[in-house]
């Protein structure tokens, strides 16, 4: 098996691709050992001393470790523990209940036109890009004309996220849908 590792903007956070399936359900973000007891794969990786989230995507994994850490060491700890992964078939089981990604809970009826036409943006021009750099956005709710976006992998902390998130998708919603007046990151 051969993984691939590719750097990120965020110079804390690294993508890892091994070329199989990761989360077979939604992408799920993982910030602490706890929460990532659902997933054998990220509670192995929070094993690795130094990680600090844990990002499961479709087809990619992207870590994140503590600014204090090296990469140096980090990244072979985390390529074994992830080939160690896969080696022991623990892929084959259903992961498909992993955290939640994708789209809010808040979706209220006045909106909902603009809602589906904010979602369509995201989905179809900001997340396939995000994505390539290790991250996601999520949609999380529309009110007041300010969208707002929840920031996963390597977007979360991201030095360039600020400037993403207003030069890029906020001004790319704006275009195209007038009623979106601002752009906000949410928890």
């Amino acid at each position: 098996m051969f993984i691939q590792t590719d750097p990120t903007p965020n110079p804390n956070t690294v993508k890892f691709l091994p070329g199989e399936v990761v989360a077979k359900g939604a992408a799920a973000d993982y910030s602490n050992q706890e929460a990532a007891a659902e997933s054998p794969l990220a509670a192995a990786l929070f094993g690795v001393d130094g990680v600090t989230r844990v990002f499961l995507a479709s087809d990619f994994i992207s870590l994140t470790k503590d600014k204090d850490a090296d990469w140096a060491v980090v990244k072979p700890l985390a390529l074994a523990a992830i080939m160690d992964y896969y080696m022991s078939g623990a892929h084959q089981a259903d992961d498909s209940a992993l955290s939640v990604s994708g789209h809010s809970d808040h979706d209220d009826d006045e909106n909902a036109e603009l809602i589906v036409q904010i979602k369509e943006l995201l989905d179809t021009r900001v997340r396939p890009s995000v994505a390539n750099d290790g991250g996601d956005i999520v949609f999380r709710r529309f009110e007041s004309g300010v969208v707002y976006l929840h920031m996963q992998g390597a977007c979360s902390g991201c030095p360039s996220s600020t400037a993403t998130l207003k030069n890029g998708i906020e001004n790319l919603l704006r275009y195209y849908v007038p009623e979106v007046q601002s752009v906000e990151a949410v928890p």
